[in-house]
């Protein structure tokens, strides 16, 4: 009878084992898939394609975007897609964005990542631009596929003069 007891406790502690070890699998695969949407977000950024980096993004209703030009805020994946053409347009020659310090995490079907959003170029007055924000972007796994359903993009902002750093450095 004892051994029986200790044979149900080693299972029972395997078990527990291999449950949390495939919690841990599933997470980082969460966490890569993620890593993923990102990386193709940027490359779509790059090719300024507006369908590439729209597929990031929920494409219904839901969408809710806090970006750096008015207004404050753009609800629905339509009013998300005309303010990236408006960007894409104000570029007319090449850009180049990248992510830096991304932290992702990710539980369930909810995840969210954060760190910093460079975009580079020149704008259609010949204004050269190489500007850093930070960047959060909530993401929701919809159908086995993760996407983002809010973005929140800001600069930090001198009290002093009451005037965006636009090239924030750590």
């Amino acid at each position: 009878m004892k051994s029986l007891k200790v044979l149900v406790l080693i299972c029972t502690i395997i078990l527990c084992g291999l449950a949390v070890l495939s919690c841990l699998k599933a997470k980082e695969d969460d966490v890569s898939q993620i890593q993923a949407l990102e990386k193709n977000l940027a490359d779509a950024y790059n090719a300024k394609d507006i369908n590439g980096i729209m597929a990031a993004y929920v494409s219904d209703d839901s969408l809710i975007v806090f970006d750096i030009t008015p207004p404050r805020q753009y609800i629905r994946a339509n009013a998300v897609r005309k303010d990236y053409e408006g960007i894409l347009a104000g570029f007319p020659g090449p850009i180049h964005v990248e992510f830096s310090d991304w932290k992702i995490n990710a539980e369930g079907n909810l995840g969210y990542g954060h760190g910093f959003f460079r975009f580079v170029g020149t704008d259609k007055d010949g204004k050269a631009w190489d500007t850093a924000i930070r960047l959060t972007d909530i993401y929701r796994k919809v159908n086995g596929k993760w996407l983002i359903v809010h973005e929140h993009g800001s600069f930090p902002v001198d009290l002093a003069t009451g005037k965006a750093d636009l090239t924030s450095k750590p």
